[in-house]
């Protein structure tokens, strides 16, 4: 069965038809329209339960370009003003999040779109203002998250669409990023289901040399992992992703895997892609 299937058959327990597959996108397949056609139909033919992430691409930032809106960044990091805010209201939670919903519905997947703050699925608290002040940028309360009705909803037919946004509880809207999202329903849902959280990108996964995509490393537990942070041959922007990732296993997740969005149809043939990360062997 491959990787993966290594990892999945060790829990006997947990029978197939109570698996759950957390896909996260993010602009490179959202910027494609070609891309994103194939990468739904490969979402679609995914067996079990499903939940899909994504995350904004670049037409939030063309948007605000046409409206006047100058992006603020302290290094390399967006600050969501409140101009920000309802931008990527806009953008994430409407056109981005019901454009998928369209497409999967014409695949076959009864998808419904989400925010956070719909069935008061994901809350998060407004970041601290220290150094910097994002805005209105949310931290996942990862407590506030219910399972039980996420998987309500996922049992009676739906397939969750969620965009990268969350509230407080208090009224407020907030722009989150998507990875955490992924990550904090995938640790919330492992308690009920055999998940396994994919990050799609675009690349083949974690390479050794960036600009090598045959230098793949198949495999990383936490050791491994360890070992090329010292090595610094994973550093800056993929740091935050693993880290994430590795956080998501240690509270219950199965599996890890990252790789490119054009090779998740494999899963559905029962073939390894990208980078699998699971706990020490």
């Amino acid at each position: 069965m491959g990787r993966i299937g290594k990892v999945l058959s060790q829990d006997d327990k947990v029978k197939a038809n109570n698996s759950l597959y957390i896909v996260k996108i993010g602009g490179n397949v959202i910027d494609n329209s070609e891309n994103l056609h194939n990468f739904l139909k490969d979402f679609t033919a995914l067996e079990g339960f499903k939940i899909l992430v994504h995350g904004g691409g670049k037409v939030a930032t063309q948007l605000s370009e046409t409206l006047g809106i100058e992006p603020k960044l302290v290094d390399g990091r967006r600050i969501t003003d409140i101009e920000t805010l309802r931008v990527v209201t806009m953008v994430y939670g409407g056109l981005i999040n019901k454009n998928i919903v369209a497409q999967l519905q014409r695949f076959g997947t009864n998808a419904i779109g989400l925010t956070g703050a719909d069935g008061d699925f994901i809350r998060a608290k407004k970041r601290p203002v220290k150094a910097i002040d994002y805005g209105f940028v949310g931290d996942i309360d990862e407590n506030s998250i219910k399972p039980k009705n996420l998987q309500s909803l996922m049992e009676a037919g739906f397939t969750p669409v969620f965009s990268a946004l969350t509230h407080d509880g208090e009224g407020q809207l907030l722009n989150t990023n998507a990875d955490t999202i992924a990550s904090a329903l995938a640790v919330a849902l492992s308690g009920l289901y055999h998940t396994t959280l994919i990050y799609c990108f675009e690349k083949k996964g974690v390479l050794k040399d960036i600009n090598d995509e045959d230098s793949l490393i198949k495999e990383i537990d936490p050791q491994r992992y360890e070992e090329l942070k010292t090595q610094q041959i994973i550093h800056s922007g993929m740091l935050p992703k693993l880290d994430n990732a590795f956080t998501a296993i240690a509270c219950g997740v199965k599996a890890v895997i990252i790789g490119h969005s054009n090779d998740l149809g494999k899963l559905k043939h029962n073939k390894p892609f990208g980078t699998l990360l699971s706990k020490s062997k």
